[in-house]
């Protein structure tokens, strides 16, 4: 199997997803030889909202679709160009993935299929409904998959390399598990935005997504913000008020009550909207429906500030980003080669 045959296959696929639609009147457009399993994955969604309080069919549906874009031909191209994937002798990784997002791990299961290796991947219990399906629509597109994709209940064993993504403290346990194989250990990281004052109503509202898709579960989701000195939240607020729908999910809306209660006890000053809250904090990892802010003063001396914190940091979300950073609206929808915690997971897969 080449390099060409695996995009192609990964481009299969993505034309596969777009079928996958909030709309139930909009039919799928489906090879007959597909529907068997578009069923099933729809069957497998119901499955994973069922089984994860967090995820809803709009989350994941939203999810699928981000992926659909993802894999063309033009972004597969452009991200796999610069590396050399025609020489790779096939070893087997390890993936740990999360489960606080719908299909979190994906990345991790595209990058070492592409790279032309196997995988043995460990799902967790709280997402691991959709990715068996997508599995089989591998084996499907060609048998040779079923000796390249294998599930593990257990504990990971006989690896050559491991990709494994948890907590700080599961990063601990992580790095002495697998202290004798070749290894990315990723561990939390969290997302800021800077606001000038000057964005645009649009440019808050793109924010929002930012903020609230996943119900701030990822770690691309921004949890914290840097405003100028005297920020007026006036037209924040007026810019999240689309997505004031959230307090209805039982498990959001109890987020909500708990930590207003426990900062209102604790005698915080708060600004909350009745379905977020803010709270001036210097921590970066806000709970559920609360989103902490600081003031700056110098954007210079921030910007210093937010590089020597990069090691904590998934993105920084800003008008006018500059190349490592995102524009508002962007963070749950990365290119291919945005990887996560900026290490290269294609350069170490080349080199196992």
């Amino acid at each position: 199997m080449t390099i060409e045959d695996r995009k192609a296959h990964f481009i299969k696929l993505g034309e596969f997803l777009a079928n996958f639609e909030l709309n139930p009147q909009k039919k799928p457009v489906i090879e007959n030889e597909y529907l068997e399993i578009y069923t099933e994955l729809n069957e497998k969604i119901d499955a994973a909202v069922h089984y994860n309080g967090w995820f809803t069919r709009e989350n994941v549906i939203f999810s699928l679709q981000q992926w659909s874009e993802a894999l063309t031909r033009k972004s597969l191209d452009q991200w796999l160009d610069p590396y050399d994937l025609s020489e790779i002798e096939p070893k087997t990784v390890g993936i740990v993935m999360a489960g606080n997002i719908p299909l979190v791990g994906f990345h991790d299961f595209l990058s070492v299929l592409l790279a032309g290796h196997k995988v043995v991947a460990k799902l967790s219990g709280n997402d691991k409904q959709l990715m068996p399906v997508i599995a089989r629509f591998f084996t499907q597109l060609d048998p040779e998959y079923k000796d390249r994709i294998r599930f593990t209940e257990n504990r990971l064993e006989n690896f050559d390399a491991v990709i494994a993504t948890g907590s700080n403290n599961t990063a601990r346990y992580f790095e002495y598990y697998f202290s004798k194989v070749p290894s990315i250990i990723r561990k939390n990281r969290n997302s800021v935005a800077i606001l000038t004052g000057n964005e645009t109503p649009e440019e808050l509202e793109a924010l929002g997504e930012d903020i609230f898709r996943y119900y701030g579960l990822g770690c691309r989701n921004v949890s914290k913000l840097y405003v100028p000195e005297n920020y007026d939240f006036d037209d924040f607020f007026k810019a999240m008020y689309n997505w004031n729908p959230i307090i209805n999910q039982a498990k959001y809306a109890n987020n909500y009550d708990y930590n207003k209660a426990v900062y209102l006890m604790s005698e915080f000053k708060l600004l909350e909207n009745g379905f977020l809250i803010l709270k001036e904090d210097s921590g970066y990892s806000s709970p559920i429906a609360t989103l902490f802010y600081e003031t700056y003063e110098n954007p210079e001396a921030l910007r210093e500030h937010l590089y020597n914190e990069s090691q904590r940091l998934q993105c920084i979300v800003k008008k006018d980003p500059a190349p490592n950073e995102v524009g508002f609206g962007h963070t749950q929808k990365p290119q291919l080669w945005d990887y996560a915690d900026d290490v290269d997971t294609m350069e170490f897969l080349l080199k196992i």
